[in-house]
């Protein structure tokens, strides 16, 4: 383990994560802020399509982590340092103990993560997403539920920001996804390859309970209020969940559970 102990928030060797939550929204060189033990451990794992670059942890969460972190590249860096230092070096008290930086994964296009799928496949297209919550559990719940992936339209948040990552309890950091795709592009790359193209909204007549998913399926989602597009919904064969109490829909990342629940259940 590449241990280097740490006593002043100002040394210049942890200067990258200094300042975390006002930082965060500026990018980092390619780099991310990863926070905590669940995705820490993804992240040192095997599954993950990203590449730690650098430890800060808590004294106190040495030893707990001692087994993960022994099992580090040599080049990773593990800066230790006291609860205090640790709070000035991120600007905030951080209970959790632990960050990390992440290098993200070279960017997937679109037609060969599509070609590279199997014949049985769910993907979740989404459009306009720019809550950091919602998109944490869009992709907790893809991982959750196995679709094989993600279409992110140009409109949608960073999924490697850090509450998003953190929200989706590391899932952000092995699932795959394409980003900046239109929605009309998306439509059209999923159906030449076979893909049914469903959309979510309340205001279609048929039901999700009513469908009987293809082996290949997609699940268009947009943003909470706007929602999709009348030109998208009108590519896509629309569905709605039926709501009771006067409610006319759920939360974007709940509805994502909702239908990839059914969508990967029935399809079995």
């Amino acid at each position: 383990m590449n241990l280097i102990p740490v006593s002043d928030a100002a040394d210049l060797r942890i200067s990258a994560f200094r300042d975390v939550k006002e930082r965060d929204l500026t990018g980092r060189q390619g780099l991310f802020v990863a926070e905590g033990e669940v995705v820490l451990r993804v992240l040192a794992s095997g599954a993950s399509r990203c590449s730690p670059a650098a430890v800060l942890i808590a004294e106190k969460r040495l030893e707990a982590l001692r087994d993960m972190l022994e099992r580090l590249p040599e080049d990773v860096p593990v800066h230790t340092a006291p609860q205090d230092v640790l709070d000035g070096i991120a600007g905030f008290h951080l209970h959790r103990g632990i960050l990390a930086l992440g290098r993200k994964p070279e960017p997937l296009g679109l037609a060969a993560f599509l070609d590279g799928l199997p014949e049985r496949a769910v993907v979740v297209g989404a459009c306009g997403i720019g809550n950091h919550d919602n998109m944490g559990g869009l992709f907790r719940n893809a991982a959750a539920f196995g679709a094989a992936g993600l279409l992110l339209d140009a409109t949608c948040c960073d999924p490697f920001y850090r509450k998003a990552i953190r929200v989706s309890v590391g899932a952000a950091l092995r699932t795959p996804f394409v980003e900046g795709v239109t929605a009309d592009v998306m439509v059209e790359a999923l159906e030449a390859r076979g893909f049914q193209v469903l959309a979510l909204t309340p205001s279609a007549v048929e039901t999700l309970s009513e469908l009987n998913p293809a082996p290949r399926t997609a699940i268009l989602l947009g943003s909470e209020g706007p929602g999709l597009s009348a030109e998208v919904i009108a590519r896509c064969r629309p569905l709605a969940i039926r709501m009771s109490g006067g409610f006319d829909s759920l939360n974007v990342a709940t509805t994502s559970a909702v239908a990839l629940h059914h969508l990967t259940t029935r399809a079995l």
